[in-house]
């Protein structure tokens, strides 16, 4: 886990959330943001059709919520635990009062923003640039270390996997398959085993 200046730490209210439960609706009144202690928490929205797009999932560290409440008064997305979590909240209008007497806090936060800028624009690149094949190659080669054969074991279920890659779980076993008759992988359960993760990497143009 990140550390987190006392100074900051200081300012925030632990918050318990139990898995599945929500953090915050789309369109609730940005108050605050928080920071993960341990657990983890998904960002999605939903799109026209009523089906969930996964944004990002936020670990033990990272902060969730804070380039909101900068710029908005609502949060767009929903935030929903996927296990049970524990977080610190910080109230908006007492941050911004402390930002104005401690430059420091506000050079790290100037980064932390900067920074998640990088990742989330990254993200939006794989979902409209890259297919569903290629974003289901990518997430199994970031899992091996090697050139050829590795288990990966996921950490969710294939329908929780769908969502993060921005697609549906039809589409999603549709894709595994087809990697497997081209035996490329094997999947039992929720392990796959990369059969030749060489081959998976040229494909990517790695």
């Amino acid at each position: 886990m990140k550390q987190l200046d006392d100074k900051i730490r200081r300012l925030g209210n632990p918050v318990a959330l139990k898995k599945d439960a929500f953090l915050f609706n789309a369109e609730d009144r940005a108050d605050g943001f928080y920071y993960l202690m341990s657990g983890e928490v998904r960002v999605f929205r939903m799109d026209e059709q009523g089906r969930e797009v996964e944004v990002v999932r936020i670990g033990p560290g990272d902060f969730l919520g804070e380039a909101i409440v900068f710029i908005s008064t609502t949060f767009p997305s929903y935030a929903q635990a996927v296990r049970d979590s524990q977080l610190l909240f910080f109230a908006k209008k007492e941050f911004f009062r402390k930002l104005d007497n401690e430059p420091s806090m506000a050079k790290f936060f100037l980064t932390l923003l900067a920074k998640k800028c990088i990742v989330l624009n990254r993200r939006i690149e794989s979902l409209e640039l890259q297919t569903v094949r290629q974003r289901l190659i990518r997430y199994l080669v970031s899992s091996c270390k090697g050139t050829q054969q590795c288990l990966v074991e996921l950490p969710m279920r294939k329908g929780e996997l769908a969502k993060l890659l921005g697609t549906i779980s039809e589409t999603l076993s549709r894709n595994l398959k087809q990697l497997q008759t081209e035996g490329l992988i094997s999947v039992e359960g929720n392990t796959i085993r990369i059969l030749n993760c060489h081959t998976l990497k040229e494909e990517l143009g790695k």
